[in-house]
């Protein structure tokens, strides 16, 4: 975003998804590990070794054998799950806010449908910087609506960007909206 947001009448803002190379790596890992489990457990059933390392064929079905193959179905099950979330790539979308029109539209990708909020430049009270420091941080710009309690989020989940950056784009988005900036201390 430029600094000068009164030339400009339309802000765009892509907002990314789960499309992550961390969800790549965890989903391989638990595509390997879940599919290793499952030859364990079916290796110490049949007793025929399906897997070149180690000899599970030598374990016993019950119950190391069950618990093995316990494990590899979990493992499975959610690694099917994430894979979807990559493939729809969750979170993903838009912010979009034009001063011409005086609306503010966000979109975003939903588990079974996409989410879609339109709203009014009237509508919008300010906009909140929403950062927390320590093992879990989080730093986002949210818009808080007149009339309700929670902010509305437009930063994507798992984004961790510079506190600069994050308070000058706030900034920015507060000046374009003509509204207060919440959250500095």
């Amino acid at each position: 975003m430029n600094s000068d947001l009164k030339s400009f009448d339309k802000i765009e803002q892509k907002i990314g998804g789960s499309r992550k190379i961390s969800n790549y790596i965890i989903g391989g890992m638990l595509t390997i590990g879940g599919i290793g489990f499952v030859l364990a457990s079916i290796s110490s059933y049949t007793g025929r070794d399906l897997l070149p390392l180690g000899n599970p064929s030598s374990l016993l079905f019950i119950p190391q054998g069950i618990i093995m193959g316990a494990y590899g179905v979990i493992a499975n099950l959610l690694n099917f799950y994430l894979w979807y979330l990559v493939y729809i790539n969750f979170g993903s979308g838009s912010n979009s806010f034009d001063k011409s029109s005086k609306s503010v539209e966000i979109k975003r990708k939903g588990f079974f449908k996409d989410i879609e909020v339109k709203l009014n430049f009237d509508e919008i009270k300010s906009v909140k910087l929403d950062i927390s420091e320590g093992f879990n941080p989080r730093r986002r710009i949210a818009l808080v609506l007149k009339g309700r309690k929670k902010p509305l989020p437009l930063s994507g989940a798992g984004e961790l960007k510079p506190l600069l950056q994050v308070e000058e784009e706030g900034a920015r988005l507060a000046k374009f909206l003509n509204v207060n900036l919440e959250g500095l201390k």
